[in-house]
């Protein structure tokens, strides 16, 4: 189990930025390294996402994940103890279940060390989330572009663009707030509707691609920080140049051992002089 972070859920639920809250950073993180500079960054939350499938596992969606592997890799975010609240992404067929199963799946990422979970999609999800708010584990919603609905959606398209599309979408926020979100991700949503369901609901909104208006941010950390290099979405903007800068080391490595020159005195462990004049014995044989 994680340490109780100084920041708490109560905190984020009343991280307004209209009632002159500081904006909430969120970073998505998958492992105890990028948790422990996330923790020194100082930011708020540390999602274990889901997005951990195309990331680090090699996958071309969100779907092949399961709950066995965002346990996992919950529990190695947890190892390192951040002042952050973690949130446990429940991912696809995790919540399309039984209730019963639902509450159980969102049971094991706390186990394994989240405060809370998050979980895609609008109305049709307040059964579930009523379920496991029941268990006392608290919910961050998720709705506008949600990867899990990607063969639905036709893609990774920005939703709510058309008049109706955008109206139900707000609908949906507020509805969600009333079955106990105590915060909500907006993605891939246009920056004027952003706006609106942040000014509609009284809980935070975190956005990725919805906007400079919401009430915190949230960017994966191999994206900050340069690390995925394969693609770069409209909504990312990179702080590092970390992948460059790994295969420069990389490559200075495999020079140094393809000369000669790696390992060197500095790197290597001497002897005691008896066991030298052993060796040097020994060899004479």
């Amino acid at each position: 189990m994680s340490q109780k972070p100084t920041k708490t859920i109560p905190f984020i639920r009343s991280s307004k930025r209209r009632e002159g809250a500081v904006p909430l950073v969120m970073v998505t993180a998958y492992d105890a390294p990028s948790a422990r500079v996330a923790s020194e960054a100082d930011v708020d939350l540390i999602l274990v996402g889901d997005s951990v499938a195309m990331v680090v596992l090699g996958y071309a969606d969100t779907l092949q994940v399961t709950v066995d592997d965002m346990a996992h890799h919950t529990a190695a975010v947890a190892r390192a103890k951040p002042d952050a609240i973690i949130v446990g992404d429940m991912p696809w067929m995790s919540f399309h279940v039984s209730i019963e199963d639902t509450v159980r799946n969102a049971a094991r990422l706390v186990r394994a060390g989240a405060h809370c979970v998050k979980l895609e999609g609008g109305s049709k999800r307040i059964p579930v989330i009523e379920a496991i708010l029941d268990a006392e584990i608290p919910v961050m919603g998720h709705i506008g572009l949600t990867p899990q609905s990607s063969n639905v959606m036709g893609g990774f398209r920005v939703q709510g663009r058309e008049v109706q599309a955008a109206l139900e979408m707000i609908e949906e926020a507020r509805q969600l707030e009333a079955a106990g979100c105590f915060a909500l991700v907006l993605e891939g949503i246009p920056d004027q509707l952003g706006r609106q369901i942040t000014d509609t609901l009284s809980i935070p909104t975190i956005g990725i691609g919805a906007g400079g208006d919401t009430d915190g941010q949230v960017l994966v950390y191999h994206d900050i920080i340069g690390l995925e290099n394969r693609f770069k979405p409209k909504f990312v903007r990179r702080y590092g140049t970390a992948f460059d800068q790994q295969v420069a080391a990389v490559t200075a490595y495999s020079q140094d051992v393809r000369k000669g020159e790696f390992p060197g005195p500095d790197e290597s462990y001497t002897t005691k002089d008896e066991l030298t004049e052993a060796l040097g014995l020994y060899g004479k044989q």
